[in-house]
């Protein structure tokens, strides 16, 4: 039988199998990744293939994982020198970022952009509790929509109580498998269960299955949508460490960047403090902007064991 995963703890699963049936899971035997090494070895949205283990008790083990066609990692919070796969075979993702109550930082969202660029996933952010923003918030709304869509994104205004808004993010998500993300006390939640209309979550029907030792603060779960799609929720995170990724090529996944690397005087640019940098020149002459270029030296200076 073959299904995908829709929920994990680290040791147990919840999968959904082809015919719609969900069964709970576990790995068989010593179950291994070749070329990855993650603290988990199997992501909520893995295609997987399994067997019936026990009938009676709707366990089955999972012997087989097809090949991902792309994932979103982090560094893990449990291990830093390991990464952490959050989910895998996205059509996009959406960060939902607040300018108040919390406010959600550029470095967070950069952070955030450059992991899906370096794994190819379109990215979609979405601005939350738009009923309580003022004016000063709703034109600091303003620069960071002209930042982000002058670079290719997505921004949308969202509110839980601005029903038009919540047509626009459906439309977004249909049909589409999305992972969802952001602060904790962004509102993602509210968001969802706005998103989802009371949808019958057959998730929340599997029963009986351990949980013992489950890092909530880790782990993502999937649900289908109503209308078509499915959408992966994230806990809140306080911080998103970002693995796998050089000092090198950093650059290349501000998108704004990568279109002037070849103008750069030296072909190993850090665009940093090197002369003849057309980045830097760039931010100068208003081209690229400077809070984007302020989260490229953050980042930049966080990636471990690299020298300049």
């Amino acid at each position: 039988m073959r299904g995908v995963i829709y929920k994990s703890t680290g040791s147990w699963y919840v999968v959904k199998s082809e015919d719609g049936h969900f069964y709970n899971a576990r790995l068989k035997g010593r179950f291994k990744i070749d070329g990855i090494r993650s603290t988990n070895p199997i992501a909520v949205g893995d295609a997987v293939a399994f067997e019936m283990e026990d009938e009676a008790e709707n366990r089955v083990m999972i012997h087989e994982l097809s090949p991902r066609r792309n994932y979103v990692n982090r560094v893990s919070p449990a291990n830093r020198r390991l990464h952490h796969i959050i989910a895998s075979n996205l059509d996009q993702s959406l960060l939902v970022a607040t300018l108040r109550d919390p406010r959600t930082s550029v470095g967070f969202i950069d952070r955030f952009l450059v992991t899906c660029e370096a794994f190819h996933i379109p990215a979609v952010i979405a601005f939350n509790k738009a009923d309580i923003y003022d004016e000063a918030d709703m034109v600091l709304y303003t620069d960071r929509k002209n930042m982000y869509e002058a670079i290719g994104y997505t921004v949308l205004l969202t509110s839980i109580k601005q029903f038009e808004s919540l047509g626009t993010l459906k439309a977004v998500l249909q049909n589409r498998v999305t992972l969802i993300s952001g602060h904790s006390g962004v509102g993602k939640s509210s968001l969802i269960n706005e998103i989802l209309e009371d949808a019958n979550i057959r998730t929340s029907e599997v029963s009986n299955w351990s949980g013992k030792g489950m890092h909530t603060t880790t782990f993502a779960e999937m649900y289908d949508l109503p209308g078509g799609g499915r959408l992966i929720d994230t806990p809140g995170m306080r911080e998103f460490d970002i693995a796998d990724i050089e000092k090198t090529e950093l650059s290349h996944y501000f998108p704004e960047m990568r279109a002037l690397l070849n103008d750069c005087q030296f072909n190993n640019c850090m665009h940093f403090n090197e002369p003849g940098c057309a980045i830097k020149n760039a931010v100068v002459q208003g081209k690229i902007h400077e809070e984007r270029y302020v989260s490229y030296c953050s980042i930049l200076d966080s990636i471990r064991g690299k020298v300049w």
